[in-house]
């Protein structure tokens, strides 16, 4: 049995308290996740994402914050994505 499926087992298991830890826990590694994609981009750099209708984005990264990057894109304006769906441009 993997990990995924131990932990569901375990969740399946829980009270009202512990299922409350377990989503808190939950919440703060996704934080932590998302603030560290952010932080592997910078200013200027050329980014692509896949956008609505699944139509591939391509930009430069006018601004970094947090969670989120604010990406212009020439043709299709600015976007503000979360960092972990960029892909870099730069080799």
């Amino acid at each position: 049995m993997n990990n995924v499926q131990t932990a569901i087992n375990a969740i399946r298991n829980t009270d009202r308290n512990e299922l409350n830890q377990i989503i808190e826990a939950v919440k703060l590694q996704q934080n932590f996740l998302a603030r560290q994609s952010a932080r592997s981009f910078m200013k200027g750099d050329a980014v692509q994402f896949t956008g609505r209708g699944n139509r591939t984005v391509v930009g430069t990264v006018i601004k970094v914050n947090p969670k989120t990057i604010l990406v212009d894109s020439p043709s299709q304006g600015r976007w503000k994505v979360t960092a972990s769906m960029l892909t870099s441009l730069e080799a």
